[in-house]
């Protein structure tokens, strides 16, 4: 196949060796890049007994056949891994312009094995890879990784860890191009526990295309196509420009999901970042929507002048810890990324922390003032729960565990991920998503009802009309719709904003398709893209079910099974025998088994070699 390699870079930390990992061909026929491979190449080499943080984990950096090619949307990379938070192989995903220079680099990715004596660092510059110590640079940050070493080689990318992966932290992330993260699963202190500080890489090849000239007539299309109308209006506000619409339909999480509405929530919207922080905007690789935030703010001493908040990490350490100071905001994200903390997380923990607080289950030392929205507490735990020092060690591993220890029974998490800042009491299909994703709460591939409020954009897809983002009929059918295409997505590593987004505005599968084909020459219909994304999260429910989560693992928080007591969703809810239905609904069309895939399911996905003895 055109647009790929066939190999990825193979690196042995325990013996400092590189060779080449050879991918069979067949495999990208079935599972095309990013997240297929990578969780194709898990299934084969592990075998379910290694611990995330031990030797035996891999980790994993992919490109598809995109990547390197500037096709606005396909600037990005995936990371793959058994995660420290769920136990069970997962995925990240960041922006920014170190997927491009690795789509570039003569490999289609890099798979990670062992463990370092000493700390180390790997380039991979003009296809040769090499290890290199990283003794001067354990410790700093990775803003001051990055510059150390954009400097020394120049026109490279890099990926790296702050001290949090260092010191083990359970929601530290991968950082690139200054700020953008590769959060969630925990993989900064994979890669912490590996001693591995920093990828660096520099493309110096030439992607291999089936059809030069078509694909560069698909590529500006697909740009004019990008800033249309819509186009331009997300770009203008990002992410944070939906601060305000999910607050008006009572979903904004608030008070640790207690409610879903803050009435300060005009403060830290996107539009008041816009007025009143930004000062410029950035892209990634080859896309002209430029929706990343540069924002310049001051907060306790401490300036900012770079990367800004996205919709996430607003609503986190904002609505969700009922803070409303958007300086303080965008101080606590620039802390995150230095450290290498995922922001959701990390304000997901604070806000568990102020809620115990407020009941009597967990006491702060006398100078730490943890209440409902102070915002300097806020900034300050960030110090403390990157350095494992004082208060901030009892937060470190996550609020699952500090739970655990304090009998509480309202940490939001689900399967030790942290919930994102979506609240499914008013998306029922998120909830069904929510509750039966082998990667726990999330927000990338869950699916989002109100994106099927809108005109009817997906009738390709064999979704027509509109659908209630109330309402709990057919949710089943269109979650596996939409997590499917959605691991198409991430198997493509596209943005999913700039392809398929907001409601009844934009659905552009079939130009993607098109680009696919210039590249690598192969032709897909929407059935067999819908499949290779069916393909693909198969495979991660499978290896969900090597670390025994079962059917009674997919369940939902207590309070995200009560209702919303106020606001847009008031009496809105998703309780345990709704939730049940949709489940048990969900699973038949899946074709899974109580424990995941069944051996007729991975049969007809044409993954035999996969199929279980139980």
């Amino acid at each position: 196949m055109y647009g790929v390699e066939g190999r990825y870079l193979d690196v042995d930390l325990t013996e400092e060796r590189v060779a080449d990992y050879e991918v069979p061909a067949r495999w990208y026929d079935l599972h095309l890049g990013g997240r297929g491979i990578a969780a194709r190449i898990l299934a084969e080499e592990l075998d379910g007994s290694e611990g995330p943080l031990d030797a035996g984990n891999l980790l994993i950096f992919s490109t598809g056949p995109l990547q390197g090619t500037n096709l606005g949307g396909a600037g990005r990379h995936c990371i793959s891994a058994k995660s420290p938070k769920t136990g069970s192989v997962s995925d990240s995903y960041a922006g920014g312009y170190f997927g491009h220079q690795l789509g570039l680099s003569g490999y289609d990715g890099i798979l990670i094995r062992g463990e370092a004596q000493r700390p180390l660092y790997l380039t991979l510059l003009g296809a040769k890879g090499r290890l290199r110590s990283a003794e001067e640079l354990w410790g700093e940050t990775t803003y001051e990784t990055e510059e150390e070493l954009i400097e020394k080689y120049q026109g490279a990318r890099v990926s790296s860890i702050g001290p949090a992966g260092e010191n083990g932290i359970r929601f530290s992330c991968i950082i690139s191009d200054m700020g953008r993260a590769a959060g969630r699963p925990g993989f900064g202190a994979v890669m912490g526990a590996k001693k591995l500080k920093a990828v660096v890489v520099r493309g110096e090849g030439e992607k291999s295309l089936y059809d030069k000239e078509g694909f560069a007539e698909i590529r500006k299309d697909f740009a004019r196509k990008l800033v249309d109308e819509e186009g331009k209006n997300f770009g203008k506000y990002g992410t944070s420009g939906g601060v305000l619409g999910l607050n008006e339909l009572g979903i904004l999480p608030t008070e640790n999901f207690r409610r879903g509405e803050f009435e300060h929530a005009d403060k830290i919207s996107g539009e008041s970042l816009y007025e009143n922080y930004l000062t410029s905007r950035e892209t990634c690789s080859g896309c002209p929507v430029r929706c990343k935030r540069v924002v310049r703010a001051e907060f306790g001493g401490e300036e900012v002048n770079g990367a800004g908040p996205e919709y996430e990490t607003v609503a986190s350490f904002g609505s969700l810890c009922l803070n409303d100071d958007l300086s303080a905001i965008i101080v606590a994200n620039k802390k995150c990324n230095e450290y290498g903390l995922d922001t959701i997380s990390t304000g997901v923990t604070i806000a568990y922390a102020m809620e115990a607080c407020e009941k009597g289950y967990l006491q702060t030392p006398r100078e730490l003032e943890l209440d409902w929205g102070n915002s300097k507490t806020i900034v300050e735990l960030i110090d403390r729960i990157a350095r494992r020092e004082g208060f901030g060690e009892r937060l470190a591993d996550g609020i699952g565990v500090l739970e655990e220890e304090l009998g509480t029974n309202f940490a939001q998490q689900l399967k030790g991920q942290e919930l994102p800042m979506h609240d499914p009491r008013g998306k029922k299909g998120l909830g069904l998503s929510y509750a039966t994703s082998p990667r726990g709460a999330t927000h990338v591939e869950g699916m989002h009802d109100t994106v099927f409020e809108g005109n009817d954009v997906a009738r390709e897809l064999g979704l027509e009309g509109r659908y209630d983002r109330l309402a709990v009929e057919d949710k089943a059918e269109l979650a596996k719709v939409y997590e499917d295409l959605m691991s198409f997505t991430n198997s493509a590593i596209m943005c999913r904003f700039t392809t398929f987004n907001r409601a009844g505005d934009r659905y552009i599968y079939p130009e993607v398709r098109e680009a696919l084909q210039a590249v690598t020459g192969k032709e897909l219909d929407a059935e067999e893209m819908l499949t290779i994304g069916e393909r693909n999260l198969v495979l991660l429910k499978l290896l969900a079910a090597r670390e025994n989560y079962d059917r009674t693992h997919d369940d939902l928080t207590d309070r995200l099974k009560s209702r919303l007591p106020c606001g847009g969703s008031a009496g809105e809810g998703l309780p345990q025998h709704t939730l049940e239905e949709m489940v048990d609904e969900y699973y038949a069309l899946r074709g899974y088994g109580e424990s995941g895939p069944t051996n007729e399911k991975l049969e007809e996905l044409s993954l035999n070699e996969l199929e279980r003895d139980n």
